[in-house]
Formats: structure tokens, C-alpha cells, sequence
């Protein structure tokens, strides 16, 4: 069963090189190349407030993120595994204090309720990576109503004028 694993893994993580070395990375699949970590293998790849957002479903501090105010052309990558999950194009300031979009690339991220039925969280579809939470009817003018509440510990942007964006 390990051995079986091993391989898929392998052949996963060599096609995402394959993949990225032909620079077709930012053309996002409808279904991601899934990632799987033991605990300790995040640890060892994760900063540890990466670690306690990321895979602990975790919150930064309102209005500290890195991205809160960036608004650069590019695309932000999950900080766990890399898979791109949402074009610059989609960002908005929504004032909460937090990276606000209103929708991610086709496939990219999953939503499940949370446990207190009250909010939904909002995942990495390839490592299953915490990103924050997704509202809707909230009114904002966006092309939908909806905006997801993303941490910026939880993503990594790759500006549109880097070779590796392309």
C-alpha cells in the first residue's frame, strides 16, 4: 500500500515539474494535482504560522496580512503546495482587513460548512490547505456577490511579470 502511494506521489510531484518547467503551471486544471503531507513533512516545509493557518485552520490578525493592500498583475499560489488559485483580476478591497476576492481559478479551492454551521471555509482542492472563508450577499460590486476572506499567510503572489507567471 506504502509502495503504491509512493509512486502515485512520484509521479504527481514529476509531472507538476514537467508541468512547470514548460511553464503551463498558471493554466489551471479543473481538477488539481492532490498533495499529500504527513504532519511532519508540512512542518519541515511550512513557517510555523504557515503551519498553525494552513493545516490548523488558524486566522492572522485583522489588517496584518502581507496582501491586505497589494495590488499588483499576477496570480496568488497556494503557500502549501503551490496550485494557483486566484487571478489578481478577481482581488477587491472589501475592508475587512483581510485579502478579499470574488472568485477563485475553476477547481482551485473547495467549500465545506464549518462545524458551527455558520460560516464556510474555504480550502486548497490540491492539499486541502486552510485559506479563510467565503461570504455571500454582502452587497459588494463585484461581477458576483461573494467574497472570499482569504489569509495572506495562506497564499504567495507570482507577479504576471515574472518568467515562471507566464
Amino acid at each position: 500500500m506504502i509502495a503504491i502511494f509512493a509512486a502515485l506521489f512520484i509521479s504527481t510531484v514529476s509531472l507538476s515539474t514537467e508541468q512547470r518547467s514548460k511553464g503551463t503551471h498558471r493554466e489551471m486544471a479543473t481538477t488539481p494535482t492532490l498533495v499529500q503531507k504527513t504532519e511532519e513533512e508540512w512542518r519541515a516545509v511550512l513557517s510555523p504560522e504557515q503551519f498553525r493557518i494552513l493545516r490548523e485552520k488558524g486566522t492572522e490578525l485583522k489588517g496584518t496580512g502581507e496582501y491586505n493592500k497589494f495590488y499588483e498583475e499576477g496570480i496568488y499560489d497556494c503557500a502549501g503546495c503551490g496550485t494557483p488559485l486566484y487571478k489578481s483580476t478577481t482581488k477587491f478591497d472589501s475592508g475587512c482587513g483581510w485579502p478579499a476576492f470574488f472568485e477563485g481559478l475553476p477547481g482551485a479551492i473547495n467549500r465545506s460548512p464549518d462545524p458551527d454551521g455558520r460560516r464556510t471555509e474555504i480550502t486548497c482542492a490540491a492539499c486541502g490547505g486552510h485559506l479563510g472563508h467565503v461570504f455571500k450577499g454582502e452587497g459588494f460590486k463585484t461581477p458576483i456577490d461573494e467574497r472570499h476572506c482569504v489569509n495572506s499567510v495562506s497564499v504567495k503572489f507570482a507577479s504576471a511579470n515574472s518568467p515562471a507567471s507566464v
